[in-house]
């Protein structure tokens, strides 16, 4: 499977369960490890959970082998690892925080959270 067909899968798999600013970065020029970059946002820990979670399963279900995944216990910050796509999925403060867009070139999102006051990656 090509890898923008992963890509597209793991993007339809977070939109699936309402996962929120997702961006996608073509990192092939700047990394040997990985060829793109998903990070995506989910309200609470649970959804960032399921987001991850749907898109490990979407991902084995088409026969793609994953390389593992990190966080699911705290569900702030959970990494699904499909060798040349990595999926981050965050809650947002964490994802500001970190700030992976700035890091890897691509511009930062701003939303405003279920129930919540904009928010704005500074």
């Amino acid at each position: 499977m090509e890898v923008q067909d992963i890509v597209k899968l793991a993007v339809e798999a977070l939109e699936d369960v309402k996962g929120k600013d997702i961006v996608e970065m073509d990192t092939s020029k700047l990394t040997s490890l990985f060829q793109h970059l998903i990070v995506a946002t989910g309200d609470s820990n649970r959804q960032v959970k399921a987001l991850a979670n749907n898109v490990a399963v979407t991902l084995k279900e088409a026969g793609i082998e994953l390389v593992g995944t990190e966080g699911e216990e705290s569900g702030e910050w959970v990494l699904v690892d499909a060798g040349d796509v990595v999926v981050h999925v965050m809650l947002p403060a964490v994802r500001d925080y970190y700030d992976l867009e700035a890091l890897w070139g691509g511009q930062k999102p701003s939303f405003t959270p279920a129930g919540g006051r904009p928010w704005n990656a500074a």
